[in-house]
């Protein structure tokens, strides 16, 4: 796979390495914590099967080795963030770890499946994610971090004992609004998580000054409403080295609308700013013709680069056959390109 992403002039990868409530790489922090050491992958089809082990590999240092050997950047993507299946053993083992909505309601539904959020603003919470991702960045030689929209909370959460209490003592003993778009109530808890991801990013900083911070984050706005990531706030404190955001349009025009919000070409004059693109997903099948043309614009507009959300869609569930999927994307990428220069000095 890694072979034919080089042939293909891919030059960085991101390998998951947090999903379903397990880590894909033996971690004794997830070992503690979770009671498993880690497991081998996600299947792709249903049902979902967490006893599939780590089978005595170490599938994430594979990843970095192959990688570096085949020129590429290797940056582990924490996929779930904050976000677990409601029947995990994460969920099972920490019922106290989770938050819920003002209603008391501590699942959410996302397609097909029951999730729950861990507390961000929770101690115990954030010391295990940094923990995970400290682990990481201690145990192998990773070009950087990526965290994405799940490294956030959906905007209707955030009504646990817990947060309301904190809430409280810095509000005279008020409680937070009802309305969870209130704009204080928005403004504090997402304040709450850059100073969360402050403490992390100084933490990665301080165990190796070279690791790339990325982020992955839907457009601003939605970032910000709906899952309390202000990733504008966090280029400007000088938090991210690289930046993805998620545009994964169907309409041209609506992509183009994106790619010139304010925002966005802000945080582009300041730090490189690639653009995400959906190439398809377990049950939605995209264009090579659209992909090329969202491509097209990317570049025309002078971002650092595009990625591509995710490996299985590239050229596997596709309507069209194998052999002319890649024949278009080595059209995309006709010569080799080099990463983008990143800044990694965030004084």
């Amino acid at each position: 796979a890694l072979q034919l992403l080089k042939q293909l002039h891919f030059n960085t990868i991101y390998p998951t390495v947090w999903n379903w409530g397990y880590t894909l790489y033996p971690s004794k922090i997830a070992e503690k914590e979770i009671g498993e050491l880690a497991r081998i992958a996600t299947p792709l089809e249903e049902p979902f099967e967490p006893e599939l082990g780590l089978q005595g590999r170490d599938v994430l240092q594979e990843i970095v080795e192959e990688g570096h050997q085949q020129g590429m950047r290797v940056i582990p993507w924490f996929e779930f963030g904050f976000m677990a299946p409601s029947d995990s053993e994460l969920a099972k083992r920490h019922p106290d770890w989770l938050t819920q909505n003002v209603e008391g309601v501590k699942t959410k539904q996302e397609g097909t499946h029951e999730r729950v959020w861990l507390n961000p603003f929770m101690p115990e919470v954030q010391q295990f994610i940094q923990d995970l991702i400290i682990e990481i960045v201690s145990n192998y030689d990773v070009d950087g971090i990526q965290l994405d929209d799940h490294f956030g909370l959906p905007s209707d959460l955030g009504y646990d004992d817990f947060t309301v209490g904190l809430y409280q003592q810095e509000h005279q003993g008020q409680l937070p609004s009802t309305d969870s778009k209130d704009p204080e109530w928005l403004s504090w808890r997402a304040n709450k998580m850059t100073d969360f991801l402050q403490q992390l990013v100084g933490a990665v900083k301080d165990r190796k000054k070279e690791v790339l911070i990325s982020v992955s984050p839907n457009p601003q706005r939605f970032s910000y409403q709906f899952f309390l990531a202000d990733w504008s706030n966090w280029v400007q404190l000088g938090l991210v080295d690289e930046l993805i955001v998620q545009i994964y349009r169907d309409s041209f025009k609506s992509f183009i609308s994106e790619l010139e919000k304010p925002e966005l070409q802000l945080a582009h004059s300041r730090i490189p700013v690639s653009v995400g693109i959906l190439t398809g997903l377990k049950n939605k099948f995209v264009s090579s013709s659209q992909i090329q043309q969202q491509v097209g614009a990317v570049r025309r507009r002078g971002f650092a680069g595009v990625s591509f959300f995710f490996y299985e869609t590239l050229w596997k569930r596709t309507e069209e056959p194998l052999k002319q999927r890649q024949a278009d994307f080595s059209l995309l990428f006709s010569l080799p390109a080099e990463a983008p220069e990143l800044r990694i000095d965030n004084g």
